[in-house]
């Protein structure tokens, strides 16, 4: 199954209000794993106007803040109107086809995704026409639930943690984080163990 991990940074919670700082998308092929530094990857910072934010994600996205007030040419720099024409192109380019409306429709990928991201997602000029997530999507953090002493959903850090990973810390960097979802989920490929089972029909041939 090929799915999009894709991350946002943003200038606070409320979609209403606030705004995307940054995006990045990274396209995964379960079936054909690359290596993580192979997989086709888009990322660009938004410039807008102005910023309105709460101070907690301003000062969490002050490298953001910094990137997006130099003056020299960013190629990953983009105005809000083009964020999702520029995902578009990304993904045509890599194989997902448009829908009879010319929408292009992909399985998302993200921690809180459906929550969070989505979103701010649906704010942006084109969501639905451009592109849109398919109603299923992938949060890495229900393969490492612990039934049994969890109350809430594993935060991403939680994830890390349970999957033996060396970097616990949450990067709060789009890429970083979106390949973070890839590799918690990776480990998920295998076939899964109803099929591995045998059949009563086949223990009956057998």
């Amino acid at each position: 199954m090929r799915y999009v991990s894709l991350d946002l940074e943003t200038s606070g919670s409320n979609p209403q209000r606030h705004q995307v700082l940054e995006l990045a998308a990274v396209i995964e092929d379960s079936r054909r794993p690359l290596p993580l530094a192979e997989l086709p990857a888009f990322r660009r910072v938004v410039r807008h106007p102005e910023y309105v934010g709460t101070a907690g994600a301003l000062a969490l996205n002050a490298r953001l803040l910094q990137e997006l007030a130099r003056k020299e040419p960013n190629p990953e720099l983009c105005q809000p109107d083009e964020l999702l024409p520029q995902l578009r192109e990304f993904l045509l380019a890599h194989g997902f086809r448009p829908d009879a409306h010319r929408c292009v429709t992909v399985t998302m990928a993200g921690k809180n995704i459906g929550v969070f991201d989505l979103g701010f997602l649906k704010m942006l000029p084109g969501y639905g026409q451009l592109v849109r997530a398919d109603p299923a999507m992938l949060d890495p953090a229900v393969f490492y639930l612990n039934w049994h002493k969890d109350s809430r959903l594993p935060s991403m850090s939680i994830c890390k943690a349970r999957a033996r990973f060396p970097d616990r810390e949450v990067a709060h960097e789009a890429l970083a984080d979106a390949l973070d979802v890839v590799r918690l989920l990776r480990p998920f490929y295998a076939l899964p163990a109803y099929q591995q089972v045998p059949r009563a029909e086949d223990e009956a041939d057998a």
